[in-house]
């Protein structure tokens, strides 16, 4: 049995280069393979996609594009003449080692069901057509599934999470009177950018804490989004909308550490991690470069003057010249820098994957870059670092990134490894890739979410309230759609 290649979620929205290569053999239309969440009427997402593989007549997978111009193609339809309902399906994105992304936008709920047909040619690939019984909602469709435990199992929710395990062994419960209490004055002054949250019968409702909070659009965003698809725990919590993990105090300590929930954690500080909001806004789209046989042998970095080792890369670099290319693109933290070591030109990070080294430097807290850049199709050489995003735990230096110091003292020196093993450089990044790909598709984001909400509800030892000061964050409206929710029962009633 063919081995079904790991998913993909693939950020930003780049034009596509396309690798040199000799041609593959002739595509089977039946003997390819078609599989992923939007071929599920369940699993409702903002942009729903599924996956293709192209297999040989011998049932061989493609490792490359199929020559010429794809004949690949999508056509979705209602299963009921009577229903009409627009839908957006951008063309197969070749993802140029033999599969393809298949991605499909609803801007209405369709009761009867789908026809989902998958071309290749005139003729059907796989199980081709595949249809997803009704109802099938559409992204702002307020039908939240009532029993989550299906919902996470309409998903494929992993069982466990390793840094949400982590995270909770410090709050085996969670003491709400001693956040009301504290959460304000040591978090919430003037310079603050905390946000505090109550989910109650499903309606979100909030209220900022200092002046830097114009970033809850995006906690506001992924909150309302995730009440439309299941029915939330009621629970009360704060959420820090600033780069650095705020909660510092020890286990141990009395009194003890507050849960605050952030987007980056540290060895030392005691948060709650959630998906960045950079990685829940990413969008199914391509992130690769030239084929690795064509791909420069240097290591490359261009970003901002957030950190001092990034200025003694550039310095590496102009000491290197055929090892390293780095560049700083803006100066703040250090402008007095600037005439020294020169300000590079701005370079599109599809661009970046023309090399086939990307070293990833800590910005203010963790580089918020590293998952796009575990997703390309280059080896990342991973600086020492104490901060960490939802998912570092799962990656392993060596099978997944090349470790390298804090100071970057042994910088070149894994640049010329890698270089003279590049069998084995080719073979991380590659599995680095994959293991990306996996753990940072958009349904796992939302499962994700949702253990990390249930969790905290589970450990909260008050009921949560509507405080002096919040405000409901309303649902969007899409006024042209009307959505029949097919329940089994109502909701719990309204306030």
């Amino acid at each position: 049995m063919r081995r079904l290649p790991r998913a993909l979620l693939l950020p930003l929205p780049l034009a596509l280069l396309v690798a040199a290569g000799a041609p593959e053999a002739p595509v089977s239309a039946p003997r390819s393979l078609v599989w992923g969440p939007g071929l599920q009427a369940g699993v409702v997402l903002p942009v729903r996609y599924f996956y293709l593989q192209a297999v040989t007549s011998e049932g061989q997978n493609l490792t490359r594009s199929p020559p010429g111009q794809t004949l690949f193609k999508v056509v979705i339809k209602s299963l009921s003449p009577k229903e009409l309902v627009r839908i957006h399906i951008p063309k197969p994105l070749d993802r140029n080692d033999g599969t393809f992304l298949m991605r499909y936008r609803m801007y209405e709920t369709v009761n009867e069901g789908l026809k989902i047909e998958v071309l290749y040619g005139d003729e059907h690939v796989a199980q081709s057509p595949y249809i997803l019984k009704g109802p099938v909602y559409h992204e702002y469709c307020e039908c939240p599934e009532e029993d989550p435990q299906a919902w996470q199992k309409t998903l494929s929710c992993p069982t466990k999470e390793p840094q949400i395990a982590k995270d909770f062994a410090s709050f085996p419960s969670i003491n709400l009177q001693q956040m009301l209490n504290e959460v304000p004055k040591r978090f919430g002054d003037e310079r603050g950018a905390i946000v505090h949250y109550t989910i109650l019968n499903n309606h979100i409702y909030r209220r900022s804490l200092g002046k830097y909070t114009d970033f809850k659009m995006f906690s506001d965003e992924i909150l309302l989004s995730l009440a439309r698809k299941v029915l939330l725990p009621d629970l009360e919590f704060y959420v820090n909308l600033g780069d650095w993990p705020l909660e510092h105090r020890k286990v141990n300590e009395t009194p003890g550490p507050l849960p605050i929930i952030s987007w980056c954690g540290s060895l030392d500080s005691r948060d709650v991690i959630l998906p960045t909001y950079d990685i829940t806004h990413s969008t199914l789209e391509a992130m690769r470069g030239p084929s690795w046989i064509n791909k420069t042998e240097k290591a490359f970095f261009r970003g901002r003057d957030s950190r001092e080792e990034r200025l003694q890369l550039v310095q590496l670099a102009k000491e290197n010249p055929q090892l390293l290319d780095a560049g700083i693109t803006g100066y703040f933290f250090f402008q007095e820098k600037e005439k020294e070591l020169g300000k590079a030109k701005l370079i599109g990070f599809f661009d970046f994957f023309k090399y086939k080294y990307q070293v990833n430097v800590d910005g203010t807290v963790a580089a918020y870059r590293y998952p796009y850049l575990m997703l390309g199709d280059s080896l990342v050489l991973k600086q020492d670092s104490p901060y960490y995003e939802h998912f570092y735990l799962a990656l392993k230096p060596w099978k997944h990134y090349v470790p390298i110091k804090r100071n970057l003292s042994d910088l070149l020196e894994k640049v010329k490894w890698a270089k003279e093993n590049d069998g084995e450089a080719k073979k991380i990044a590659k599995e680095g890739q994959l293991t990306a790909r996996e753990l940072l598709q958009p349904h796992r984001l939302y499962c994700y979410y949702y253990r990390v909400l249930q969790k905290y509800a589970e450990r909260q030892s008050s009921k949560p309230e509507i405080r002096d000061g919040m405000e409901l964050v309303p649902q969007p409206k899409d006024n042209e759609s009307i959505c029949q929710c097919h329940r089994k029962r109502p909701l719990r009633e309204e306030l």
